[in-house]
């Protein structure tokens, strides 16, 4: 049944704008990161939009709620009430700017196609043409204030990222590229429209256009951080452009002093709080996703350190951590346990303090004083490929597009895409 709906799905997509699907390719967009996991989801229409139920009519303006009640999923709204076995599609009458899904105040282009995620959860998806999916990518990537050769230079790399992974479901995030529907602005569109169906290449193939914020004035292999082939384009060198941002973060040692516990009272783990509750936070979700469900109290850090080995790029590669912690089963049973990571790749420990806190490898120092560690460094990001700021700044500076491209991918190619280009980079 999920096959029919996606093979339905995909046939009347392509009669609803022929012209677009000839000349472009469709992408489908998982919407996570504004839409989140939730069980509710107030729903709008602007413009003639069908469904595959030919008993459910929907009208432009009406307020809809989608919402799951014990696995089920229900549209409610202007009085009626349906159950949705399956997935809800919606599909414009004609492909346009007049035609629109709004979902929980943002809205979308194109088709959507809405379905149940682990029997709790409602998940959009959303299928539109890749030129218009760019429109609302570029403002959610960049600063759309900046310079057009710089904004020029950002539409070029999401493209090409895009392309080189239209074999997969992308999603909305930073695992992709965040991605925000129809909220368009002017300059970005501008950038992608000028750059129509432009792609970066390298030996006519598409590169994997990486990026990341900020490099903190040393570029970085896609090898050093990912492992496998190390490509020329990426290289380790200095970056002159990067405003290289100095950052740095603290988090406590001891997080619960287990001696200042009242261990009568019958509320303690509801008021026994973590010192550093925003850093913990991502801690425990981390935790919880890495094998130790249910509640956590951190108690305590007694070990966070880095390896003196270092890449080519100065960038630290290795460290250890000890979380010591009280874990509240099920039944009620609280457990005292350790979690030691030795020597492991920083990847696995970054994820645990947050990337906006912890937001590179390029790291300066790591001290301990007076129960509190303190970590500094430059950069943001993986620091492979383009450095958006740095591209800022060439493009301030009279670079143009193809200039920022050829400093951030050497040897490659500005191309314009074929469908022997995608198919030979996708085999």
């Amino acid at each position: 049944m999920r096959y029919l709906y996606l093979s339905c799905f995909l046939f009347i997509i392509l009669s609803i704008f022929p012209e677009k699907s000839n000349a472009e390719e469709m992408v489908k967009i998982r919407l996570v990161n504004y839409i989140g996991e939730t069980d509710h989801i107030d729903l709008q229409l602007e413009g003639a939009y069908s469904t595959l139920d030919p008993t459910l009519l929907l009208k432009e303006g009406v307020n809809y709620t989608l919402s799951v009640k014990k696995g089920t999923m229900y549209l409610s709204g202007e009085g009626m009430k349906q159950r949705i076995d399956g997935s809800l599609v919606l599909i414009p009458e004609t492909y346009d700017i007049d035609h629109s899904v709004t979902m929980n105040k943002r809205s979308y282009l194109g088709a959507m196609e809405i379905e149940l995620e682990e029997n709790k959860y409602i998940r959009p998806i959303n299928q539109l043409p890749l030129e218009d999916y760019l429109k609302g990518v570029v403002p959610f990537e960049v600063y759309p204030t900046w310079g057009l050769e710089t904004l020029k230079a950002q539409a070029l790399a999401a493209r090409t990222y895009a392309f080189s992974h239209l074999n997969e479901e992308m999603d909305d995030t930073i695992k992709y590229q965040v991605y925000g529907g129809f909220t368009w602005n002017e300059n970005t569109t501008k950038a992608v429209e000028q750059t129509t169906n432009e792609v970066i290449t390298f030996q006519h193939q598409l590169i994997d256009a990486l990026y990341s914020a900020s490099n903190g004035g040393i570029t970085e292999n896609n090898a050093h951080v990912w492992g496998g082939e190390a490509m020329s384009y990426f290289p380790v060198k200095r970056d002159p452009y990067d405003p290289t941002e100095p950052w740095q973060y603290t988090i406590h040692k001891t997080q619960i002093d287990l001696d200042e516990i009242d261990w009568n009272n019958p509320n303690w783990w509801e008021e026994s709080k973590e010192k550093d509750e925003k850093i913990i936070h991502a801690m425990k979700n981390w935790m919880q996703e890495n094998g130790y469900p249910g509640d956590v109290k951190i108690i305590a850090i007694p070990r966070f350190e880095l390896s003196k080995q270092q890449l080519d790029s100065k960038r630290t590669e290795k460290g250890s951590i000890t979380v010591e912690f009280l874990h509240r089963l099920i039944d009620g049973t609280i457990l005292f346990e350790q979690l030691d990571l030795n020597d492991v790749k920083l990847n696995k420990i970054r994820p645990m303090i947050g990337g906006n806190l912890f937001k590179s490898y390029l790291i300066d120092s790591l001290e301990y004083d007076r129960d509190m560690y303190t970590m500094k460094g430059k950069g943001f990001g993986h620091g492979v490929g383009m450095s958006q700021w740095g591209a800022s700044i060439m493009g301030d500076s009279g670079k143009t597009y193809e200039e920022i491209l050829q400093f951030y991918y050497p040897g490659t190619a500005i191309t314009h895409f074929s469908k022997r280009i995608i198919d030979k980079t996708l085999d």
